[in-house]
């Protein structure tokens, strides 16, 4: 019978200690964590992207390597810290930074615009020519219809 009690208050201690380390892991992986990315990672992005002009933060191209490092940074950060990755943290410090470097660009990374004009008119032109052509050939067979019987 001690035996037994002996092995539930083990077992009892243990769900503590795992409880314990979890808060503990939970604490440092948040506030800490956000702390660290803030002041490691997202200084060195912002002087990247400071570098660069306003108009070119929408260019894949320019901006590809900046935000590869950012990225690399805050893995790096929680893999030192021992937290997962990526975390609510890190997907709401991404969301922070797109809002903020990238609002105004298209999804693909290039500002949307009219294609040319030498593109854009067969799309105009073709489709009006058809429904004219239909038109006058319903209209043809059914004056050449009327006759016969």
């Amino acid at each position: 019978m001690a035996s037994n009690s002996t092995t539930m208050l083990s077992k009892q201690v243990l769900i503590w200690l795992v409880v314990a380390w979890q808060s503990v892991s939970v604490l440092t992986c948040g506030g800490t964590y956000a702390f660290a990315i803030e002041e490691l990672c997202l200084a060195k992005f912002r002087l990247d992207m400071e570098d660069l002009e306003q108009h070119h933060w929408c260019s894949w191209e320019d901006t590809v390597e900046p935000y590869g490092e950012l990225t690399n940074c805050t893995y790096l950060i929680a893999l030192k810290m021992d937290c997962f990755w990526p975390n609510r943290v890190v997907d709401e410090f991404f969301i922070d930074i797109h809002k903020h470097y990238f609002h105004n660009c298209a999804i693909t990374g290039r500002l949307l615009h009219d294609p040319p004009n030498r593109i854009l008119g067969p799309f105009i032109v073709v489709p009006i020519m058809v429904t004219l052509l239909m038109t006058a050939l319903v209209v043809w067979r059914s004056k050449r219809s009327e006759g016969m019987v």
